[in-house]
C-alpha cells in the first residue's frame, strides 16, 4: 500500500477509478457521486470560495445535514488548502452552544451551512443573548443554496506537516477541543488501516456513522475512497428510524465492510426482533467493525446469531480501539479471527497490579473484549501512574506514539502538557492491560462519559443539573455505569440530599427533564447520597460512586423510589382503550418512570433515541398512520391518540 503525501493526491489518484459514493438517504431516495464528479464539483466549490476571499490557512466550518453537500464541501476545502472543521448539528441547545464555542476559538472561518439552520442557529443565539454570535453568523457565513457552481479554484501546495483538518470530540463540552491532525497523521493512518483490514478495490463498503464522526469520516470515507473501493454512506437519521434498511441495504449492495459502535446493534435487534428481515444475503461481509463506545460480548453474540440464517459468519465482528488523538485506528485484530475475551476479577483491576481471571457468571466477573494487537506506525505501551512502562498482563494507562498521533489541540496551548507523558507519549485516558499481544481496554481514568457512541463530559450535565433551584456543583455528580447485565452505558446521577425520600421524588423527574432537553441524554436514575467522596485536595471520585451502584448497595433506595413514583405499567387507568394500548408501548421501553397521557414526551428525561423507538411500534401497531416528525405537533400520548382516529 502505498503511502501518499497528502490528501489532494489521494483523491487525484482516487478520480482515475470507475468508483463511486452512493449517499442513501431514504428506501428509495438515492444519489452517487463518482470519485471524478467529486473532484470536479469539489473544484468548483472551491473556486466559489477562494471568490469569497478564503485562503489557504483559512477554517471552513461544515454544520449540514446533507452528506452529499458535507462531502463537496470538505474536499473543496481540502483542494484549496482550508482547514475543514466538520460540526454535527446535533438537536439540543448544547449542540448549538458547542458550535458557537467552536466558532469563537476560529481564528479567519466561514461557517458553510443552509438558510434553515443558519435562521435556527440566529433565532437561538437571539433567546440566549448572544449578540456578538447572531452578527458573526450574519457576518461570516455561506449558503449552501447561494453557491453557484463555475470556475475551477486554485489547488494548494500541501506538506505532510501542514494541517489537513480539524477533528473535535463528539458529545457536549463547554469548553470544546479540537484535535489538529496533517496530512502526514492522516495518511499514516489511512494506509494502516487499509493493510491491516486488507481493503481492496473490489470491496463494497456501507456505513451510516456521521462523516462528522471519526469513524464515520476516516473510517467509512477517507480509507475506503484511498483503497479505490465503492463505498455507501446511510444518513444516520436514516438509521435512527428505520434501523433494519441498514441491513437490507448490506444485502442489497452486496457489502463487503459495515460498522457500527455498541449502541448501533442493539438498536437495530430491537425492531428486529418486533419485525424480522426476510430475503437477505449477508455472504460477501467479511468484516463489521465495533468501536467508539465499550463493547459487549453478549451483544456481539446476538447480533451475529440473529442474523447467522442470512449467512453472516461469525468471525465478521471486529472489536477494534481508536480515538481521535491517534487520528483514528490504534488497534485491530487480523481478519479472520473470531472475536474473544477475557474474563476479570473486577476487584483486580488497579494501576499496576495484574488482573485476576474469573469465571463466567461469579458475582465480581467482568468480560472485556480483545481488541487486537497496534496497527502499522503505532506505539503502545501500557504505563503505572509514573509514566513507566508495565509488564503484559498488569493494569495501567493506555499511552500512544507514533506518526498518526496528533500534534496537540488546536488553540488550546494550555492544555498541551497535559495531553502528553513527560517523554512524550499521548496519554489516551483509558486504562487497560496487553493479553496475548492484544490490548484490551478495562476503563476509563478520564471522567468521560460514552452514551450511543458520543462522548459527554461529567461536568457539562452536572451544571445542567446545577440549574435546579438548591442544587450547585458542589451537590451533583454524574457517572456512566455499565452493569454486568446491560450491553450499553448508563448514565446515573447522584444528589447530595438528606430529606425525606417523598420530596426528593419531584426532583427526579426535574434532573430528567432537564438533562433530556439540554443535552439529549436519558438518565437511567437519579440517586440520592448523603455525602459525596473526595480525595483530600477536594476531587469528587465518581469512581467510588459508580462501584457502590454495581456493588447493589442503592437497591433499596431504587426500590422506595420505585414505590413512591407509581411506576406500574403504564395505561391501566385509562379508559380510553387506544390511549392505554399507546401507554402501554411507551412502558416497554421507558420502564423506570410512569408516563401518562398528557405528560409532554419531549419533558419526560427520554431520549430521542428511545422516542424513536416507541414511535416505530406504534407504526408497526398502525401502518403509515403516524411518523416521529409528527411528535413535534403532537408531543402528547392523548394527542398521538387523536391524530391517529382522525
Amino acid at each position: 500500500m502505498i503511502l501518499y503525501d497528502n490528501l489532494i493526491d489521494i483523491l487525484a489518484a482516487a478520480r482515475q477509478h470507475d468508483r463511486a459514493i452512493r449517499l442513501i438517504d431514504g428506501e428509495n431516495d438515492e444519489s452517487t457521486v463518482t470519485y471524478s464528479e467529486l473532484w470536479n464539483r469539489s473544484t468548483e466549490l472551491l473556486g466559489e470560495l477562494q471568490k469569497r476571499g478564503m485562503a489557504k490557512g483559512d477554517e471552513l466550518v461544515i454544520f449540514s445535514k446533507s452528506n452529499e453537500e458535507f462531502i463537496v464541501a470538505f474536499w473543496a476545502a481540502i483542494l484549496g488548502g482550508i482547514v475543514p472543521v466538520p460540526v454535527a448539528v446535533g438537536i439540543s441547545d448544547e449542540h448549538r452552544l458547542k458550535l458557537f464555542r467552536i466558532l469563537r476559538q476560529m481564528r479567519r472561518s466561514l461557517l458553510y451551512t443552509d438558510s434553515d439552520l443558519l435562521q435556527r442557529l440566529k433565532a437561538f443565539a437571539g433567546s440566549q443573548s448572544l449578540p456578538d454570535v447572531v452578527r458573526s453568523l450574519d457576518e461570516s457565513s455561506v449558503m449552501m443554496g447561494e453557491i453557484s457552481t463555475g470556475q475551477a479554484g486554485q489547488l494548494a501546495t500541501v506538506k505532510a506537516d501542514d494541517l489537513a483538518f480539524i477533528q473535535y470530540s463528539s458529545g457536549s463540552t463547554s469548553d470544546p477541543k479540537g484535535v489538529c491532525l496533517t496530512h502526514a497523521n492522516l495518511c499514516t493512518n489511512l494506509r494502516a488501516i487499509i493493510e491491516r483490514l486488507r481493503f481492496t478495490p473490489d470491496d463494497q463498503a456501507l456505513s451510516w456513522m456521521p462523516l462528522t464522526h471519526d469513524m464515520g469520516l476516516i473510517g467509512y470515507h477517507l480509507s475506503m475512497l484511498t483503497a479505490g473501493m465503492n463505498h455507501a454512506v446511510m444518513d444516520t437519521s436514516l438509521f435512527v428510524r428505520r434501523p433494519l434498511l441498514w441491513i437490507s441495504k448490506a444485502s442489497e449492495l452486496g457489502s463487503t465492510q459495515l460498522c457500527s459502535p455498541n449502541f448501533g446493534y442493539k438498536h437495530f435487534l430491537k425492531l428486529f426482533d418486533r419485525k424480522g428481515l426476510a430475503n437477505l444475503d449477508l455472504s460477501r461481509v467479511k468484516l463489521i467493525l465495533n468501536g467508539a463506545e465499550p463493547i459487549s460480548w453478549d451483544l456481539c453474540r446476538e447480533f451475529l446469531q440473529a442474523l447467522a440464517p442470512f449467512g453472516l459468519k461469525a468471525n465478521t465482528m471486529h472489536p477494534v480501539y481508536g480515538l481521535a488523538e491517534a487520528t483514528l485506528a490504534v488497534t485491530m485484530p487480523e481478519p479472520g479471527h473470531s472475536y474473544s475475551r477475557i474474563i476479570a476479577n473486577r476487584h483486580s483491576l488497579k494501576i499496576g497490579a495484574s488482573y485476576e481471571p474469573s469465571v463466567e457468571g461469579h458475582m465480581d466477573a467482568v468480560s472485556f473484549l480483545k481488541l487486537g494487537p497496534p496497527v502499522r506506525d503505532v506505539q503502545l505501551r501500557i504505563t503505572d501512574d509514573e509514566d513507566s512502562r508495565l509488564a503484559d498482563g498488569q493494569i495501567g494507562h493506555i499511552q500512544l506514539r507514533g506518526a498518526s498521533i496528533t500534534g496537540g489541540l488546536y488553540q488550546a496551548d494550555d492544555s498541551q502538557n497535559a495531553l502528553f507523558s513527560h517523554d512524550g507519549w499521548l496519554k489516551t485516558g483509558d486504562v487497560g492491560v496487553i493479553v496475548d499481544g492484544d490490548l484490551v481496554v478495562t476503563g476509563r481514568v478520564k471522567d468521560i462519559i460514552i452514551v450511543n457512541g458520543q462522548n459527554y463530559y461529567p461536568h457539562d450535565l452536572e451544571e445542567i443539573v446545577a440549574g435546579i433551584e438548591g442544587f450547585d456543583l458542589g451537590k451533583v455528580v454524574v457517572c456512566g455505569v455499565r452493569p454486568a447485565n446491560s450491553t450499553v452505558e448508563q448514565l446515573i446521577v447522584f444528589l447530595l440530599y438528606r430529606q425525606d425520600m417523598t420530596s426528593f421524588v419531584p426532583l427526579v423527574s426535574e434532573v430528567r427533564k432537564r438533562i433530556g432537553a439540554h443535552a439529549g441524554l436519558e438518565v437511567e436514575h437519579v440517586l440520592p447520597v448523603t455525602r459525596i467522596p473526595k480525595t483530600t485536595s477536594g476531587k469528587v471520585q465518581r469512581s467510588l460512586l459508580a462501584a457502590a451502584y454495581l456493588d447493589g448497595e442503592f437497591a433499596e433506595p431504587l426500590k422506595e423510589l420505585a414505590e413512591l413514583s407509581g411506576e406500574t405499567s403504564g395505561g391501566q387507568d385509562e379508559t380510553d382503550p387506544l390511549i392505554a394500548e399507546l401507554l402501554a408501548t411507551c412502558h416497554e421501553f421507558v420502564r423506570d418512570r410512569k408516563i401518562g397521557p398528557d405528560d409532554n414526551l419531549f419533558e419526560t428525561g427520554v431520549s430521542s433515541l428511545t422516542l424513536t423507538e416507541i414511535m416505530l411500534a406504534i407504526d408497526q401497531k398502525y401502518p403509515g398512520k403516524v411518523d416521529i416528525t409528527d411528535l413535534f405537533d403532537h408531543p402528547t400520548v392523548r394527542q398521538i391518540a387523536a391524530f391517529i382516529s382522525r
